[in-house]
């Protein structure tokens, strides 16, 4: 029982989870079809599959002591800046025990532009002329100190809960790569946000939290997601039909 209870375990672990992280657990929600997208570890990296044209939200849960900042960069871009993604640049002020969701380029202390997986041209990085790190979605979380400076804070947002189950379609075909994915600069939202107090107690993060993206396709031919091959079934149902005539 002892030995069995072991490989559950580990067979437990082998599979796909619904988040990344220490300080925060950090989820990739796929707003189109209403579900948190499974995280795959490969080479001690997280990855997920976007579907082109999906429209996206990150969405972090703060599981530290006290309130955390997360400076957030899409494709090697500041999500509320803009900027070529530096940790020391402006991010977002997640209180304890809340979770806080991201669903767009901050384009305005009103507005964002949506995030939405699509083709590599037209990802906004690669429209700005910053294509060279498409394909991930960067957290880098700072603690506070008890002197203030002044962050970003969004309205908390209500996460959803997405399923856990992976529903990307099985092929029996050979994996084909496609093309590589980024994410683009979407439809205008409202999303207020406000200036808030907060001093970081170091220059370095307490964490960096990396999650990769690609299509389901391109993440199978890498083999970062093993994909399952159907077996035939003993019991597929139904009745015993009479053979064709013989010829």
């Amino acid at each position: 029982m002892k030995r069995l209870l072991q490989f559950l375990c580990l067979f437990l672990l082998a599979g796909p989870v619904l988040a990344a992280g220490r300080l925060a657990d950090v989820e990739i929600y796929d707003r189109a079809s209403g579900r948190t997208l499974p995280v795959y570890e490969n080479g001690g990296h997280w990855f997920v599959a976007g579907r082109p044209g999906n429209e996206y939200q990150v969405t972090i849960r703060n599981r530290d002591r006290g309130d955390l900042l997360a400076v957030v960069s899409v494709d090697g871009v500041n999500v509320v800046t803009g900027e070529t993604a530096a940790s020391a640049q402006s991010g977002y002020v997640i209180e304890r025990g809340r979770p806080f969701s991201i669903a767009g380029w901050r384009k305005s202390l009103e507005k964002i532009a949506a995030f939405y997986f699509t083709d590599l041209g037209d990802s906004y990085a690669a429209r700005t002329g910053r294509s060279d790190n498409v394909g991930v979605i960067g957290v880098a979380l700072f603690r506070r100190k008890p002197e203030p400076l002044a962050e970003l804070e969004q309205p908390k947002a209500r996460a959803e809960a997405g399923a856990a189950n992976d529903s990307a379609p099985r092929s029996n075909a050979p994996p084909v790569a496609e093309k590589k994915i980024g994410t683009g600069h979407g439809r205008s939202e409202n999303a207020p946000a406000r200036y808030v107090e907060f001093e970081r107690d170091s220059e370095l993060p307490a964490e960096v939290i990396a999650i990769h993206y690609d299509t389901y396709a391109n993440l199978v031919a890498r083999g970062v997601i093993r994909e399952e091959r159907k077996l035939p079934s003993p019991f597929p149902g139904g009745f015993v039909p009479d053979p064709p005539e013989r010829g």
